[in-house]
């Protein structure tokens, strides 16, 4: 979802434990690490996002995490020029995204990389 300002509406997620330590995982085939993330449907709010998105990503459900806080409003960042697609409409400028921090409720064996024929993380 594009807004009328060229930025695409996304989520991202900060899981923490107990010990306040951080779940980043590996991209499947790449050598990066990001945070759980992804864009927001059209009519889907932002928390209903994040919650797919943890789901699709890392195989974990409302009933395994507690929902912490999140952005107040959208962050903004600007794709350097070299990544804008020209030839797509509308023009993707950059993301615009609400943060969310949850803490992890459940078990590590509730965390699934596999449940995607093609997995966001492996590791």
């Amino acid at each position: 979802m594009i807004d009328k300002d060229g930025f695409r509406a996304n989520v991202g997620i900060i899981l923490c434990n107990d010990l306040n330590q951080v779940l980043w995982a590996q991209r499947a085939q790449h050598d990066s690490w990001q945070f759980p993330q992804g864009g927001i449907k059209t009519n889907e709010t932002p928390e209903q996002a994040a919650f797919r998105e943890l789901t699709e990503e890392i195989g974990l459900g409302r009933e395994h995490v507690e929902l912490l806080a999140t952005t107040r409003g959208w962050l903004r960042y600007r794709l350097p020029k070299r990544y804008l697609r020209y030839g797509n409409k509308p023009l993707c400028i950059g993301q615009k995204q609400r943060w969310f921090l949850m803490r992890f409720t459940g078990d590590e064996a509730d965390v699934r990389l596999d449940l995607h024929e093609k997995p966001e993380f492996d590791d």
